[in-house]
């Protein structure tokens, strides 16, 4: 009996960490969520920020002059995503210590999430749009073995 194996699209990855990597996801965590993330070959970068670049970026970029967890740059991108996302690393674990939610799950959730943007999904566009974009965000994270981030 012949077995299929699935090819995985090709995935051009850099991670990066200007404020160091001490307590952030590894470069194999990233890969592993940036991957699930994805169905068509990708070319991103995830760079993790203090608060200073991280608000700098959203008022730079956003018009909001504070510092938010996720960002997504998406580039054109045709039969393939392109861009960059990122993390500012004290928003995020901010926002875990006071959900109650483990750290990774929250990274996790927060790299799926931008994922899903530079994919072209859109939460701000409308609730239909919001529940479809949380839906997949759940099944993305059911299947790397994360709880529900919306639970």
């Amino acid at each position: 009996m012949m077995r299929t194996v699935r090819r995985l699209p090709e995935l051009h990855l850099s991670v990066q960490y200007p404020a160091g990597s001490a307590g952030a996801p590894t470069r194999p965590q990233v890969r592993r969520w940036v991957r699930a993330s994805c169905t068509i070959p990708a070319e991103v970068a995830v760079r993790f920020v203090d608060g200073d670049e991280g608000r700098d970026l959203n008022r730079d970029y956003r018009g909001k002059d504070y510092a938010t967890n996720v960002l997504s740059f998406p580039y054109e991108n045709g039969d393939r995503v392109q861009g960059d996302l990122v993390l500012c690393r004290e928003v995020v674990e901010r926002e875990a210590r006071e959900q109650g939610k483990a750290p990774e799950a929250h990274y996790a959730h927060m790299v799926v999430h931008g994922m899903l943007h530079l994919q072209g999904h859109d939460h701000e566009t409308g609730r239909a749009d919001a529940r479809r974009m949380e839906a997949i965000e759940r099944e993305i994270l059911a299947g790397l073995g994360y709880p529900d981030p919306y639970a």
